[in-house]
């Protein structure tokens, strides 16, 4: 009668340990689903404008299409980020369901997590490709300037569409960061129990 009471102790211990995974990944799914989800907008904006801008303007600027290329491809993983931590979500449902038979196994919540993870590294890589090569530009411009003088070539000229380019993928480096650490943090707290 008594390892019958302590099995159930076990048992409802370990309901209650799932149950507070369930909500940690759940909310952290929702937490990072919204944050990703704004500085995607922030960044396709950006990079929108840049883009749109180049069309306009008098003179373009060839060595920006390369930053332009690895923030658009940042975006893109960006994207598969967000649908990730939707997908967090559910998981964290599917745990927190009163019927264990339903629960995901820990291999295949951890599986998910990983994956996660080497997305948003995939995406920080593409960013940062993506920003080194524009402050390259950025940089390359602003030395080729004489100083105190007027300049006479319109490509040396540092515009503020070339500094959106920059804006989309620093802003890539970091929404990638937050899916990095939310991913790292939950399989943490998966790996604990």
């Amino acid at each position: 009668m008594e390892s019958n009471m302590q099995t159930q102790s076990e048992m409802r211990s370990l309901a209650s340990e799932v149950q507070g995974i369930a909500n940690n990944i759940r909310l952290t799914g929702w937490i990072t689903f919204w944050l990703q989800l704004g500085m995607a907008v922030v960044s396709f904006l950006a990079l929108l404008f840049a883009a749109t801008g180049r069309g306009f303007a008098d003179q373009p600027n060839a060595g920006l299409g390369v930053g332009m290329f690895w923030a658009a491809s940042g975006i893109i993983v960006l994207l598969f980020s967000v649908y990730w931590d939707f997908r967090y979500t559910r998981i964290g449902k599917r745990l927190g369901n009163p019927n264990p038979a339903l629960h995901p196994s820990k291999a295949d919540t951890v599986k998910v997590i990983r994956l996660g993870i080497i997305a948003a590294l995939i995406g920080i890589l593409l960013t940062i490709l993506g920003a080194g090569s524009t402050v390259g530009v950025l940089v390359a411009k602003s030395i080729s300037q004489p100083p105190g003088v007027a300049i006479t070539d319109p490509y040396k000229i540092i515009r503020a569409l070339d500094v959106f380019v920059a804006l989309a993928n620093i802003n890539g480096i970091a929404a990638h960061f937050v899916g990095t650490v939310s991913s790292l943090w939950l399989l943490e707290r998966v790996n604990q129990n």
